[in-house]
């Protein structure tokens, strides 16, 4: 029996589904219905979702009720699992739509029945092989890509490239539907870096096209060079094992580990996932994690503030785990450093280390500009260093404020009260980690910028995107210094800016305050005129080919004077070579006009992002180090 009461509109609830799912659905449509997709898609956004047995039903008309029912993963993951109730089904509008209007399913979470690989000879395929191992390298040891793998490499170029060239506006289901079967041969191939790139596009094209709160369109310029980056090599031959990346990460068995609490931080990720991760660092200095992220939103990961996990055969408290530790035996450790938490864990309390002592000091212990420089200078996006993911660690010294965002400026290494400001050390700003209001990030900065020459000990992440950035995760008292916080005892000397409320009483008696600096803006990248690039290349993405000729028609020479007359010269190049190819048409033997080559407008637009990328991220090293004397 099909409950068809109204619960919430469709995109909420229905269950994720497996890239080759939704792909055959809308490859199964004949070309007259596929350019209805989009609108159909559209238009059950206000249809209800109701309740089946074993999954949930969508009724698109009269006799058009789509029934899914998600596997014991809890996602679709084969064409049994999905029907619809009309004639023409199952190569039917409605099926199709509801398919392409569920969230993409993560293999890794939700695998499907297809082979991770394609066999050998032996019977055993190189990539599948290491997976079953819980590999921590490259899927492929060494060699050039396989001819498989650089097929399914040039598949996904291909529909990469196609979706630059058109834009954000026409990549629609039928766009997204190419993307994700050329994902799922990668998967098949054994392309786990190229596959995750294609599904993270997916999933950024239809929050830009939906405009989701929180979502930016450098992120989606970011997802697709990666994507093209790593296509384009492969299809050509490129030996270089990164480019394949690394399958699904297996926990392994570690022993018995004593690990020490940092700090707690709330997450709210775009793709509907939510709850707290408790970072950790274990005796042997390593950066560890412990989660508890499921589907939810900002409610979710408010309340976990005091969240209770299982760790096999005990409850772990985050908020205690993050000012304490524990002795774990029989423990498992995912490559990335995440804690498992399987049936053979045991654990026991230990008391928790401040940040001064053991290991945790090692987070202080190194200059702030010798830590982002060595995250900037990690290429990889697979790798857990670089920039705007590893954590660390600063004495810093508030110096006033702009907005929400916190000034600061580096104490100089050194221990006692008397610790003065690194000299002629660049302004260091400080934003919220997360600005939800469900959070307390933005109230705490708040506070602290209230305070003109308060001593913080500050533990986040680098904001890759912008110069002399921190995003703060916690912060503590500095030791020895007498204008720092004075926090409850039960806080162990610190407090996690997301959960915790600093209040008044947290700090040194306002008679000590100093006086508000006037600070420069730090921000290097946004004075330089490479904004003229990252405009261009995002509207590249955002509009199309067509969009970016029709404006440097009217812009060009704008675009390239001032970045040539700023010393940006190979900038001006990359630039006005994109411009020259988003307007170029061929002609055929007739000299008709014929559609232009998308491949050499993709690696036009790649050259220029990737010399964007490279430039930005220098400008923003430079501006973590102090200007030579003289």
């Amino acid at each position: 029996m099909t409950n068809r009461t109204p619960t919430a509109v469709a995109a909420d609830r229905l269950p994720p589904v497996s890239p080759a799912v939704a792909a055959a659905a809308v490859a199964a449509l004949p070309s007259r219905l596929r350019r209805r997709l989009d609108a159909t898609v559209e238009r059950l956004a206000a249809l209800p979702v109701g309740q089946v047995d074993g999954g949930v039903s969508v009724e698109c008309g009269p006799e058009a009720l789509v029934v899914l029912r998600p596997g014991p993963t809890g996602a679709v993951t084969g064409p049994e699992q999905a029907r619809c109730a009309c004639l023409l089904a199952p190569r039917c509008l409605h099926l199709a739509a509801v398919l392409a209007a569920c969230p993409v399913a993560d293999p890794a979470s939700h695998p499907d029945p297809a082979p991770a690989a394609p066999s050998t000879p032996d019977g055993t395929g190189r990539a599948r092989r290491a997976g079953r191992a819980g590999a921590t390298g490259p899927a492929v040891a060494g060699g050039a890509p396989t001819k498989a793998q650089r097929a399914a490499a040039g598949a996904l170029w291909r529909a990469a490239a196609a979706v630059l060239a058109s834009g954000v506006p026409a990549a629609g289901a039928v766009g997204q539907a190419d993307l994700l079967r050329a994902a799922h041969g990668a998967r098949l191939a054994g392309l786990p870096r190229a596959e995750a790139a294609a599904l993270r596009l997916v999933r950024g094209l239809r929050a830009h096209r939906s405009r989701q709160t929180g979502h930016r369109l450098a992120d989606l310029v970011e997802v697709l060079h990666d994507l093209l980056y790593a296509a384009g090599r492969l299809a050509a031959g490129d030996p270089d094992p990164a480019l394949v990346g690394v399958l699904r990460r297996a926990y392994e068995p570690d022993g018995t580990l004593e690990v020490y609490g940092v700090c707690r931080e709330p997450v709210i990720s775009a793709t509907g996932y939510a709850g707290v991760v408790t970072h950790l660092v274990a005796a042997d200095g390593r950066r560890l994690s412990f989660a508890d992220v499921k589907p939810g939103g900002p409610n979710r990961a408010r309340d976990c503030a005091h969240a209770v996990t299982e760790m096999g055969a005990v409850s772990v408290d985050h908020a205690a785990l993050a000012r304490g530790g524990l002795r774990i035996t029989g423990s498992t450790v995912s490559p990335d450093g995440r804690l498992g938490a399987g049936a053979g864990v045991r654990a026991t309390p230990l008391t928790g280390a401040d940040w001064s002592s053991g290991a945790l000091a090692e987070l202080f212990a190194r200059p702030l500009a010798e830590v982002v420089s060595g995250q900037l200078a990690v290429d990889d996006p697979a790798d857990a260093g670089r920039a705007g993911t590893a954590l660390l660690g600063a004495d810093l010294v508030v110096v006033g404020a702009v907005g929400d965002q916190v000034l600061a400026r580096e104490l100089a290494p050194g221990a006692g009260a008397d610790r003065a400001p690194v000299p002629d050390g660049p302004v260091i700003r400080l934003v919220p980690a997360n600005p939800h209001p469900a959070l307390a990030h933005v109230a705490n900065l708040r506070r602290l910028a209230s305070w003109p020459g308060l001593r913080i000990r500050v533990v986040g992440r680098l904001d890759p995107d912008r110069a002399g950035t921190l995003r703060p995760l916690a912060v503590g008292a500095v030791p020895g210094a007498t204008e720092t916080l004075r926090l409850p005892p039960e806080w162990h000397g610190r407090a996690d800016l997301g959960y915790d409320q600093i209040q008044g009483s947290h700090l040194p008696p306002r008679a000590q305050a100093g006086a508000a600096q006037s600070a420069p803006d730090v921000d290097a990248v946004a004075e330089s005129p490479l904004w003229r690039v990252r405009r261009l290349v995002e509207l590249a993405v955002s509009g199309g080919r067509r969009a970016v000729a029709e404006a440097a028609r009217d812009e060009a020479a704008s675009l390239a004077v001032p970045l040539r007359r700023a010393g940006f010269t190979t900038a001006a190049a990359v630039a006005s070579a994109l411009v020259a190819e988003s307007d170029r048409r061929g002609r055929d033997a007739f000299g008709r006009l014929t559609d232009p080559d998308p491949d050499r407008y993709a690696w036009a637009w790649l050259a220029a992002t990737a010399h964007l990328a490279a430039t930005e991220r220098e400008l923003i090293r430079s501006s973590w180090v102090a200007p030579a004397a003289g």
